[in-house]
């Protein structure tokens, strides 16, 4: 296998629990504790624009209502996407995917993407978000990770930008799950932890891909990872793991 760039300590959605996730001020905070790797959640507005959420509507994170993907980034712009957190965070705005990739650019961190379709938007979604990395990263050493759930969004993301890595993302291990990844030209699965056992991450590596685990709370289900060799570990306990090593 070639060189893995990534390192393996990822920090979910910017600072996990401790910050509202897919902002800004959580990027930051992540990045005080120590995180030089981030994931986040990439969807498209109405109008083309990537930004960064999690959720296809707009109630739980943010003062909105409605689906996010079904108006323009100008009213998506103006919402509180801290207040739903804490008071600490009131006022913080939704950003776009490309003012993340400015910050992670000059401050040298390092980047998962999961493109995250609004429903029935999953291959114009893969292709936009693909094709805006591609140009916001431009140059960049170590590229962004791509990765989905759905397999649509990995397609159309290749075809736009096919020197981006990707990686399938799975909540099960259904049939078919290594010769999918492998259709998709992936670099990588990522998959709910309890997932992982040795034969398995053999299967992964004898396959040439790596294997990256989400979303690791306890420092038993850590310890058990970094014992099987996992690749990446994505956790909301930014307070709680190092990220060294």
């Amino acid at each position: 296998m070639t060189p893995w760039p990534y390192p393996r300590w990822i920090a979910h959605r910017g600072a996990g629990r401790l910050a509202p996730e897919n902002t800004l001020a959580a990027f930051r905070l992540g990045a005080q504790h120590g995180y030089r790797m981030f994931e986040c959640d990439a969807k498209l507005s109405r109008d083309g624009v990537a930004f960064l959420m999690h959720d296809a509507t707009l109630e739980r994170t943010t003062s909105g209502r409605g689906i996010g993907g079904e108006q323009d980034w100008h009213a998506l712009s103006q919402l509180d996407a801290g207040s739903w957190h804490s008071r600490r965070w009131a006022g913080e705005p939704l950003p776009p995917l490309a003012a993340l990739a400015r910050w992670c650019r000059a401050n040298g961190h390092l980047l998962n993407i999961e493109i995250k379709p609004t429903p029935g938007t999953e291959r114009v979604t893969g292709e936009a978000v693909a094709r805006q990395a591609a140009q916001l990263w431009a140059g960049a050493a170590v590229p962004p990770l791509l990765s989905s759930f759905k397999p649509e969004a990995l397609a159309a993301a290749r075809a736009a930008a096919p020197q981006l890595p990707r990686a399938l993302l799975l909540d099960r291990l259904r049939e078919g799950w290594l010769e999918e990844a492998l259709r998709l030209d992936c670099v990588a699965i990522v998959c709910n932890h309890a997932l992982w056992d040795a034969a398995t991450v053999a299967r992964v590596r004898q396959a040439g891909l790596r294997q990256l685990s989400y979303t690791v709370n306890d420092e038993w289900a850590a310890q058990r990872l970094i014992d099987l060799g996992t690749d990446g570990i994505i956790t909301d306990r930014v307070d709680l793991f190092s990220p060294v090593g």
